[in-house]
């Protein structure tokens, strides 16, 4: 290979990794569910998918004074929920779904309810992608899935 071959791969592989960095991730499906009066947390779901290796590293939202990556699951028979710290992990290609019970965007300290119809934006930060905003329609208060979707309530909750 001639020198100037050899540059010339160089610099298209630099600005090849350069452009798959800046891709954006796919973000589908955002929703949340409504609070009751008085609630200081909600929730935002959403399917994230990277075309590179990536991580979610930050949210906020105008809706709440915080917003932090949480992840439930059992420990022994307890259901316990933590921040995800150092970021979520989007591995290339592959979706990575937050939804109730599992990884999700915790809202904290709202500044009001959430209320059904309505919807709430927030903003993503990633570490190599850039930031994104994402508006995700409000369901029903005990939702567990977006709003217009075939399962929408929890069974045997009831609404009033």
């Amino acid at each position: 290979m001639t020198r100037n071959a050899l540059i010339a791969a160089i610099v298209l592989a630099a600005a090849s990794v350069a452009q798959a960095q800046t891709q954006s991730v796919s973000v589908q499906n955002a929703w949340s569910r409504a609070t009751p009066p008085g609630a200081k947390t909600g929730a935002v779901y959403f399917t994230l998918t990277s075309p590179v290796d990536d991580k979610l590293v930050g949210a906020s939202s105008p809706a709440a004074n915080m917003a932090q990556v949480h992840e439930m699951k059992m420990d022994g028979n307890v259901m316990r929920m933590r921040e995800v710290e150092g970021g979520l992990p989007l591995p290339a290609g592959k979706p990575v779904t937050l939804e109730p019970g599992g990884y999700h965007l915790m809202l904290m300290g709202l500044k009001a309810p959430l209320k059904q119809g309505q919807s709430v934006t927030v903003h993503l930060t990633f570490a190599k992608a850039p930031p994104q905003d994402v508006t995700a329609p409000v369901g029903a208060i005990g939702a567990t899935h977006a709003p217009g979707s075939a399962a929408g309530a929890m069974p045997g909750m009831h609404m009033h």
